[in-house]
């Protein structure tokens, strides 16, 4: 019984001692980060929404080894209200063993992403599905709702955005279906793979996605209940080769940091500003400072979110990046880092361990939006 006891203490010490890892309210690239019962988050390819003051982190569930390169469990969920210290809150969306269902266990989904719409007061979660046995053939955008932020939610389907229109930005050359994916795909919507989700500051909610067999970024506008594409979009670079979309908004601007097309593994980041979102878009290179390697590799990661902040009157970013291991998915880490900015582009800084009043120490570009 004395032995039982001492290995239970000495588990919960073990317990407590990764709890605390991050109650200091520091953040650490790339290291561990623990939840409330000390296990690490498994939250891959998500982003946040902030509601109520509180931080919801949304994000692909994962399981050990080469099987959680898969669904096996669905959509996990946190809060915080720190964004360092993060409270277990259960799987918001769950795989079925449905086999007619688009997310029944084994199919792929990734990069979940949530957002409020104010009209109807659901949340509303957009990701990218491959259905199961099929590899990436489907590309397709799948939409989950629910009453409450943390779920469940329930699937609505999936589709390809923007079936039977065209690009504002769209070329005579483009229709040509026997040289175009865009043609070829028109009819039946575009190819959607990596995504994220923008909500712009008059309501209008859009989705980055990669499309024409990954060679080019979309932007397209949701429809008011955000459950649909509305068929208004435009391209970021045609034949640009990006995926992995994060974006953001400053000083009036839009910004995006994509990576590119290297799978699992790691490349170097790219950046864009726009003045409207639907462009023309400009590129602004690599956003990451650091050695030769680490601009190379982006720091082993690869863009999924861009986080804002309005703090002491400056409007703040943070650049989440996930670090993926293909061969042991569960544990994939995160390496979270301020933006800074340089000749009045965005660039990322290699930092062992950083806080939010790290950050709030940094030149402001100009005043908060």
């Amino acid at each position: 019984m004395k032995h039982k006891m001492k290995l239970f203490l000495a588990a919960a010490a073990l317990l407590g001692a990764a709890t605390a890892a991050q109650a200091d309210g520091v953040f650490r690239p790339g290291a561990l980060w623990p939840d409330d019962k000390g296990v690490h988050i498994n939250a891959h390819g998500g982003g946040i929404l902030e509601h109520d003051g509180v931080y919801y982190w949304f994000g692909e569930h994962k399981v050990s080894g080469t099987a959680g390169n898969v669904a096996q469990v669905g959509v996990h969920v946190y809060s915080s209200r720190n964004l360092t210290d993060w409270k277990d809150e259960g799987i918001a969306l769950a795989v079925t063993d449905d086999p007619a269902s688009d997310i029944v266990r084994d199919a792929i989904i990734e990069r979940p992403k949530v957002i409020r719409n104010p009209k109807t007061g659901k949340f509303v979660m957009w990701f990218h599905l491959e259905l199961k046995g099929k590899r990436y053939d489907a590309a397709r955008s799948g939409v989950a709702v629910a009453d409450k932020v943390t779920g469940p939610y329930v699937y609505l389907g999936s589709f390809r955005p923007d079936a039977g229109a065209w690009p504002v930005d769209v070329k005579p050359e483009d229709k040509d279906p026997a040289t175009s994916f865009l043609a070829r795909d028109f009819a039946g919507g575009q190819m959607a793979r990596d995504m994220t989700l923008f909500v712009d500051d008059d309501g209008k909610a859009w989705q980055f996605y990669a499309s024409e067999e990954n060679h080019t970024m979309h932007v397209s506008r949701l429809t008011d209940d955000y459950l649909r594409s509305a068929g208004q979009y435009a391209r970021v670079k045609q034949n640009g080769d990006d995926e992995a979309p994060a974006v953001f908004k400053h000083g009036g601007k839009y910004y995006l940091v994509t990576s590119g097309l290297t799978g699992w593994a790691p490349n170097a980041a790219k950046s864009y500003v726009a003045d409207d979102i639907l462009g023309p878009w400009r590129a602004l290179g690599n956003p990451v400072r650091g050695t030769p390697e680490q601009q190379k590799i982006t720091f082993g990661g690869q863009s999924t979110y861009a986080l804002t902040l309005r703090r002491n009157g400056c409007t703040r970013h943070i650049l989440m990046l996930d670090v993926w291991r293909k061969e042991d998915a569960i544990d994939g880490r995160y390496v979270w880092l301020p933006i800074e900015w340089e000749d009045g582009k965005p660039v990322v800084r290699w930092r062992d361990q950083w806080t939010l009043a790290d950050m709030d120490k940094l030149p402001c570009d100009g005043p908060g939006d």
